[in-house]
């Protein structure tokens, strides 16, 4: 195979602009050559392997969604403010709406699969004297909403594991306390720690990576599957049907019908980071469509999952006051311990982790390609070196490391302020849903000026009617979850997502119109991407005529 510059020099001169409209047929081109062309002539070199195929990247989809970890962590929270039915209801609305959002995110990155994912769409989807700004806003939208992302999930494994801890702990029958509560010094100390790890694991070779995440969504769906069976089959006595599906609460004081949509959080927290995927593509055989079909399945896997779990558990609420306020601090763990006792609710418990730990992982993963991507287009400080491949991994080995620092001073809050560390984990979803919302809203409100060629999957006459439902409900959902949770609100249970959003927001124009406006002008890429190649390898002419080198083919559906 030849070198990475002598490729790029062959795409160079490829096909010149005169012999664009004319077929011309490959010889024995390879994906890995298709891909390699797609990612030269979006205007990025081949710096990282590509090892991760349709299966591993599926696996990995699924992994970063990690319902079996991330719904018993949040369980909680539309339990208590929706009541059963609230937790039930969001879950299955919420997961249809996310398969909304997903489409439309599978159809942008399809054109542009990079490690920038939906902040190098932008560029592609604004007029040029608009597009750095909007990639600014975007990509910090991104990076930040990610960065919590990943801080928020190991911590709750370092919660989960001390709440293990606790169950297994001594247990004061008068008090209604266990003998063991955790403080925040070790809940942080624990996460760090876990941090430190998940940088080593995303420090390995691409094929190493590919190896591990294979078995990520297998284990997520078996063990959700097994663990549903083993709380019905155990739970001494199950609620009906009719509570589980109809029993509302107003667990919030803003009223039941408000109550019931402050309940989505759970659902807006796990079925996120749609484009986590995409961070991956410059390491993923056929990514134009292997990416997207990943994003869409693992969305319908994890929606059906999470309900069938939402369900499972709500009819194993025997008390439900006393699972709400269980003194093991997560409402599932208390349901696991209900049903299995100690020693089986510690074994199923277990898996939660697991499954939690493979989320941050694959969490972490996505962060460092993206905080590459982003340093690789000048947007952080110090960007040459975070930008960097190690020349033995294949990997972004600095931004690894940055991304571990970063969520590490992130996490240390926790010590300080349990209220702001929320805050800054409640930020997650809105700030990633939003860094789509304004793509898909650019892309349309530019539409007469700006003509985007989409890549192989589309979304053909429903593109519109489907782009218009992701913005307005990600517009709705967002602002919603901002509300302070209880009332009356005070200073203690204020939701300060709302300040957290204000500061990324000031903070990420300052920085622009600072100094950045003047050194960043977005993705750096060479030109716009042109329409893919057929299935039989023939090039494509351009309908725009913008560039004169045509797109060869990424494979095709049924590759």
């Amino acid at each position: 195979m030849n070198s990475s510059t002598e490729k790029n020099e062959a795409v160079a001169s490829a096909v010149p602009a005169e012999e664009a409209t004319k077929p011309f047929q490959r010889k024995m081109a390879t994906i890995e050559d298709d891909d390699e062309r797609l990612l030269n002539q979006i205007g990025y070199a081949q710096d990282m392997n590509r090892h991760f195929n349709q299966w591993s990247i599926l696996s990995y989809a699924v992994s970063v969604l990690g319902v079996l970890g991330s719904q018993p962590a949040t369980f909680g929270v539309p339990l208590s403010l929706g009541g059963p039915a609230g937790a039930v209801w969001a879950w299955l609305i919420g997961s249809i709406m996310s398969s909304f959002t997903s489409a439309s995110v599978a159809e942008l990155v399809s054109a542009y699969p990079t490690a920038g994912g939906m902040y190098f769409v932008t560029k592609s989807v604004v007029p040029p004297e608009h597009a750095a700004l909007w990639a600014w806003v975007v990509g910090w939208l991104n990076l930040l909403g990610q960065a919590a992302g990943v801080a928020s999930v190991w911590y709750t494994v370092s919660q989960m594991i001390l709440a293990t801890a606790t169950m297994n702990s001594g247990f004061d029958v008068d008090a209604g306390v266990y003998s063991y509560k955790p403080t925040p010094v070790q809940i942080v100390l624990l996460a760090i720690a876990f941090l430190i790890a998940s940088g080593i694991v995303c420090s390995l070779t691409t094929r190493k990576l590919h190896q591990i995440e294979m078995w990520f969504g297998p284990i997520n769906v078996i063990g959700t599957i097994s663990i549903c069976i083993a709380l019905l089959t155990l739970t001494p006595k199950l609620q009906s049907a009719k509570w589980v599906f109809g029993e509302f609460k107003d667990g919030s004081g803003w009223g039941t019908g408000f109550s019931f949509l402050l309940s989505f959080l759970s659902v807006a927290w796990v079925m996120t980071d749609y484009d986590a995927t995409t961070h991956m593509s410059e390491e993923t055989h056929n990514a134009a469509i292997q990416g997207p079909k990943a994003i869409r399945w693992s969305i319908t896997i994890s929606g059906i999952l999470g309900w069938i779990l939402t369900v499972t558990l709500c009819f194993c609420i025997d008390d439900f006051d006393s699972v709400v306020t269980s003194p093991t601090g997560l409402p599932a763990a208390q349901l696991f311990l209900n049903a299995g006792g100690q020693a089986g609710g510690t074994a199923m418990w277990f898996w939660v982790i697991v499954v939690q730990t493979f989320t941050g992982l694959s969490a972490m993963l996505a962060l460092t390609r993206m905080a590459y991507a982003f340093s690789r287009d000048g947007a952080l400080p110090f960007s040459s070196f975070f930008s960097r491949v190690n020349t033995h991994t294949k990997t972004p080995v600095n931004a690894v490391w940055l991304c571990v620092l970063f969520c590490i001073c992130m996490v240390l809050i926790a010590i300080g302020s349990t209220q702001t560390i929320v805050a800054i984990f409640n930020i997650t979803a809105p700030a990633l849903d939003f860094s789509y919302a304004l793509v898909i809203l650019a892309r349309n409100i530019y539409a007469h000026r700006i003509k985007f060629i989409p890549g192989p999957y589309q979304l053909g006459k429903w593109q519109k009617p489907i782009n218009a439902i992701t913005f307005t409900w990600v517009s709705f959902i967002s602002v919603v979850l901002l509300f302070p949770t209880v009332r009356p609100v005070t200073a203690v249970n204020m939701n300060y997502a709302v300040a957290v959003g204000a500061f990324i927001g000031v903070f990420s124009l300052t920085w622009w119109f600072a100094g950045a406006r003047r050194t960043y002008t977005g993705p750096r890429t060479n030109a716009r991407l042109v329409s893919v190649g057929d299935e039989d390898g023939n090039f494509v002419a351009r309908p725009d005529g913008i560039d004169d080198v045509a797109t060869p083919t990424v494979g095709s559906e049924g590759s």
